[in-house]
């Protein structure tokens, strides 16, 4: 009986393998290898950076290896690859051909991630970035196509070149004649910080306030109400603001210093209130919201300029710039000297491709303003560095710094890429160093501690190449 089940066994085998071998093997799909080396902009190679390919509803992800390299194995067909690594932006290739039996090496270079917007003193408080980074500085926002040619006037700014290249000189004609080779600016001035001492207010209001000083937004009270806050010496202006309070604002003495205590008053002004919500919702980036509430605070109250400001802020967001006009001309028939409105007509008018009618509301922010805007300076200078006058940008993001007293860590980012065009090393690795020091977790850190190495073997280099004093 058991020969019996084994020879059937047996025989079951040789007639399956018989049944298979004459059926035809489906041939395995033809497949290719991409390979390549991810590299920062200095030239050095990025770790971990996540490479993707796809093609319809196929999917492919690996990761760059200890040397920045990545390597995979694809069926032969079309991919879009995607590159990105933490604080640079992305790169993407539509159309990568993977052929049967190719191998094809794909080297990819990232740029530091720009942020996107201009700085907003949004209802007279500073959006900009802290560890978050919410709303912040920059001349050009990553993009999602390949990066243009280094030179193109419109490229997006590569700031060093791999650290194989000689560094070309600069075509703008401020950048002719490097500052790094010039004794007349030592380093040790970068930032821009104010020459006096500052004094310290240690501020007691309403549990959860928001604080304004000059107009630039300093901070939110704690749950106890305290807030300190650090001034430059001279006259400043406190504004503090409360949700179901009525808004106070009160001078502050040069000789103002220690504690300070601002008491509010609980209101039951409708379009007060309404305008509070409008101002949270906006700030939480609930535009549309934001839109309705002030509406709603400006029909109670038809004569109220910071309620079309912020209504104009909030049309801006959702790119509505004609209405968004309308609201800051209606601001200031009510209020005619009101510079934060020019400064927001600035941004809108950059917006808007036209950078000599941005130039003319920042220059009428500044004299309204008589002199202390600090998103006027900061929207100027990215106007002066889409025009390649890198010169009068570095001056104009100096004096949004020094205004701002240390607030933005990114103001110091914009100083530096600007100062690095114009090929001094020294006052850009000082400037990259004090947003390190401001934000050692900001968004941007890692690529920064990448650029920096790199400036100092550019300082050097120029030092040796620079003639002899006489």
């Amino acid at each position: 009986m058991r020969r019996r089940i084994i020879r059937a066994t047996f025989a079951f085998a040789v007639a399956f393998a018989a049944t298979a071998a004459a059926q035809p093997v489906a041939p395995t799909a033809p497949t290719g290898r991409v390979s390549g080396t991810v590299f920062d902009p200095n030239g050095a190679v990025i770790v971990g950076a996540r490479v993707v390919f796809e093609s319809g509803g196929a999917r492919r992800e690996v990761s760059t290896n200890d040397e920045g390299v990545y390597d995979a194995v694809l069926d032969a067909r079309t991919y879009s690859l995607t590159a990105a690594a933490p604080g640079f932006c992305p790169f993407r290739e539509a159309r990568l051909r993977v052929e049967p039996g190719g191998a094809r090496t794909l080297d990819v270079n990232l740029k530091v991630a720009a942020i996107t917007g201009v700085l907003r003193v949004d209802g007279g408080g500073v959006a900009g970035e802290r560890d978050e980074l919410r709303d912040a500085l920059t001349g050009v926002p990553c993009a999602a196509a390949e990066p243009p040619a280094p030179n193109s006037p419109a490229a997006p700014s590569r700031l060093l070149l791999a650290s194989a290249q000689k560094r070309k000189p600069s075509t703008a004609p401020a950048a002719k004649k490097p500052a790094a080779r010039a004794p007349a600016k030592p380093a040790a001035k970068a930032p821009a910080k104010s020459s006096a001492p500052a004094g310290t207010i240690t501020l007691s209001t309403q549990p959860g306030a928001v604080v304004w000083v000059d107009e630039v937004r300093r901070g939110v009270a704690d749950a106890s109400g305290k807030l300190q806050l650090k001034l430059t010496p001279g006259r400043h202006s406190l504004r503090v603001r409360a949700k179901g309070f009525a808004e106070k604002t009160l001078a502050l003495l040069p000789t103002q210093r220690g504690a300070l205590s601002v008491a509010l008053t609980q209101t039951a002004d409708e379009a007060e209130l309404l305008f509070q919500q409008a101002e949270e919702a906006r700030e939480k980036g609930n535009n549309a919201g934001a839109v309705e509430l002030y509406r709603q605070a400006l029909a109670r109250r038809p004569r109220f300029a910071e309620a079309h400001l912020g209504l104009a802020r909030a049309l801006e967001s959702q790119e509505n710039f004609d209405e968004a006009l309308e609201e800051l001309r209606a601001a200031r028939r009510v209020r005619p000297v009101y510079p934060e409105s020019w400064a927001v007509e600035g941004r809108i008018q950059r917006s808007l491709a036209d950078p000599e009618a941005a130039l003319a509301a920042y220059s009428r922010a500044l004299r309204e303003a008589r002199g202390f805007q600090p998103e006027a300076h900061t929207g100027a200078g990215i106007v002066h560095e889409d025009k390649a006058r890198y010169e009068e940008a570095v001056e104009s993001f100096r004096k949004a710094v020094a205004q701002l007293s240390d607030t933005e860590p990114v103001l110091y980012e914009l100083l530096a890429r600007n100062l690095e065009r114009l090929e001094r090393w020294k006052e850009a690795v000082a400037a990259y160093e004090k947003y390190l020091e401001l934000a050692p977790q900001g968004a941007h850190a890692s690529a920064v501690n990448s650029i920096i190495d790199q400036l100092r073997k550019q300082a050097a280099e120029a030092e040796q190449q620079a003639p002899p004093l006489d």
